[in-house]
């Protein structure tokens, strides 16, 4: 049983590019199956946790939009936080699915009970996961994550 899903944001959430227009201002593509997996699983009680190596204001705001558990928006300290988290809502690395595509992820996808890798992931990520999504970031991996979570945590998978 999955309790919580963590997840990289750029790279795995989205496809990695980063629009800048010299102003100041910055913006990211988002995908919207991969927000209707999200949010199917806050509806069926997993705390959603996006852990982003690099603060970014439109992280921020699709974790609003989409009122996940939690956002932490930039950090060197990936994996600290990831235990954090599992330690203050009391579940178990088992319990606990995580998503990524770089270096800065291998040591949560190694710890968490259940590692995704996007497609497009670094070797290093790859190598580290348990499940390598067929989508890649930003393009549907992260709806392809939530539908196994819930086929598991639904005894669809064993």
């Amino acid at each position: 049983m999955i309790r919580l899903f963590a997840m990289d944001v750029d790279g795995t959430l989205t496809d990695g590019g980063i629009y800048m227009d010299g102003a100041g201002n910055e913006l990211k593509r988002f995908d919207v199956q991969d927000g209707q997996g999200i949010a199917s699983l806050l509806k069926e009680g997993v705390k959603v946790v996006f852990i982003s190596g690099r603060y970014s204001a439109p992280t921020q705001q699709r974790a609003d939009n989409l009122k996940i558990t939690r956002c932490v928006n930039g950090t060197g300290e990936k994996l600290s936080e990831l235990k954090s988290a599992a330690e203050e809502w009391g579940i178990s690395r088992e319990e606990i699915a995580y998503a990524g595509d770089d270096v800065p992820d291998v040591e949560c996808i190694r710890w968490a009970g259940l590692g995704f890798a996007v497609v497009n992931a670094h070797t290093e990520a790859l190598d580290a996961a348990d499940i390598v999504t067929k989508r890649g970031g930003g393009r549907g991996a992260i709806r392809e994550c939530a539908d196994y979570i819930i086929k598991l945590n639904n005894g669809d998978i064993s």
